[in-house]
């Protein structure tokens, strides 16, 4: 057995079996890597070759974003934006038979959008819309299905964090712009599917209408959440018409959701130290993850693994459609035990290869990748967003997973058509020459 096989499956062996023993995923990519370059190069040039990897990786002006908008999303978290956003939703579609449930659908898909982030969009809405739902009928662990799913969609409509950890781990071959415009259509069409799914229970299970809502109360509510959904034009806005950078992006959310939030009231000075203290900790998490993964991608490439992995799907396997199947069905299973960080930075280097062998558009990959990935997030063993839901909704995990398979079910369904329908994903990114 050469040296190069011999590192590779140490790698791998390495690295599930840390994951088994249940070591955090981004210890289990630094120490598997470790051992791994160990295997090719001495020891004090191989512990200097990880420490490089992962500083290099990270040295990037594209990643300084992530930082400002998740600290735009503890402002936004703590600023009253979630109530806005709810009672404007409510306005809109709380009419509908299982209104409340579409309720929390749309206001989930507009709060993950303006913050970026699915966790705040679960838990904001979540307790918002939990105890709302009870006392007009819902079955507790059906509203926390619906929470759990629906605030993935801000991972796709952006801006969205992950979309540019994608862009990173492409090497440049998708644009943070032209990932942000592509992630419309999928976002919406989970969202729709997820309201379907949600109105067939609800008429099964008799639940009733809300009352109508006049006009003139559609209208107040429009304008008190008018300047948080002003701040998704402006962002998303300035970074396609070319007028700022994705970070420039996020610095400007920064400040538009702290002067909206002392503006209303629902922020205070006493309250800052607490935000920026928890913005602080889930950068350095999100940080971590990206520069051990970027070690592993790193290492990925010097052992050629890309390459062997695309001459082996190539040559096994003759059907494009089968190949986007399995890649398909791979990421769904690294789902449900990976978060999604390190698994877009870890397989980016593994598929993308394929796929743009094959003529997949880097950005139509990225997309299908993102959805793909949100499905897992949903799920068990390791499904953060299932297990803040349930926090949430302040019931066990196991109490979730029937009344969520629906939801899931309608989540996998928009995945295929994203995947094998190409313009759903660039139809807008070429309409706007991105």
């Amino acid at each position: 057995m050469s040296i190069e096989l011999a590192s590779i499956l140490l790698l791998f062996i390495s690295f599930f079996a840390l994951l088994a023993y249940g070591l955090p995923v981004a210890y289990s990519i630094g120490i598997s890597t470790t051992l791994a370059i160990l295997m090719n190069i001495v020891f004090l040039p191989g512990v200097t070759t990880v420490a490089q990897r992962m500083t290099t990786g990270i040295d990037s002006f594209a990643l300084l974003a992530i930082p400002f908008f998740v600290l735009a999303g503890e402002l936004m978290n703590k600023g009253g934006i979630a109530n806005r956003l709810v009672n404007f939703a409510k306005s809109a579609v709380g009419s509908l038979p299982g209104g409340l449930a579409y309720v929390n659908i749309l206001a989930s898909m507009l709060f993950g959008a303006i913050s970026g982030s699915a966790v705040a969009a679960a838990s904001a809405i979540g307790s918002v819309m939990t105890d709302r739902m009870k006392d007009e009928g819902y079955p507790v662990p059906f509203s926390a299905a619906i929470n759990i799913t629906s605030s993935t969609t801000g991972l796709l409509i952006p801006p969205s964090n992950v979309l540019i950890v994608y862009a990173l781990a492409s090497g440049g071959a998708a644009s943070v712009a032209a990932l942000f415009i592509a992630g419309y259509v999928p976002g919406i069409l989970v969202g729709l599917a997820l309201m379907i799914v949600a109105a067939i229970i609800s008429k099964k299970k008799g639940i009733a209408s809300g009352d109508r809502v006049p006009v003139s109360k559609l209208f107040t509510d429009f304008r008190k959440a008018f300047f948080s959904l002003l701040m998704l034009i402006i962002i998303v806005g300035g970074i396609v018409a070319g007028i700022f950078t994705a970070t420039e992006a996020a610095a400007i959310a920064v400040v538009y959701a702290g002067v909206l939030g002392f503006a209303y009231g629902d922020i205070s000075t006493t309250e800052l130290p607490d935000i920026l203290l928890n913005s602080a900790k889930t950068t350095a998490i999100v940080m971590f993850l990206i520069c051990t993964s970027m070690a592993m991608s790193w290492l990925f490439s010097f052992e050629s693994i890309p390459q062997l992995m695309t001459g082996f799907l190539l040559d096994t396997v003759s059907n494009p459609f089968m190949i986007f199947l399995l890649i398909n069905i791979t990421l769904l299973v690294v789902g449900t035990f990976m978060d999604m960080t390190p698994a877009i930075l870890i397989f980016t280097p593994i598929f993308l290869p394929v796929v743009m062998e094959l003529g997949m558009d880097p950005v139509h990959f990225g997309i299908i990748m993102v959805l793909n990935l949100c499905i897992g997030l949903c799920t068990p063993p390791v499904g953060t967003i299932l297990f803040v839901g349930a926090g949430v909704a302040k019931i066990s995990v196991s109490k979730i997973i029937k009344p969520l398979l629906p939801f899931l079910a309608a989540m996998i369904f928009v995945l295929i058509l994203v995947t094998f329908l190409p313009s759903l994903s660039l139809w807008l990114p070429s309409l706007f020459g991105v």
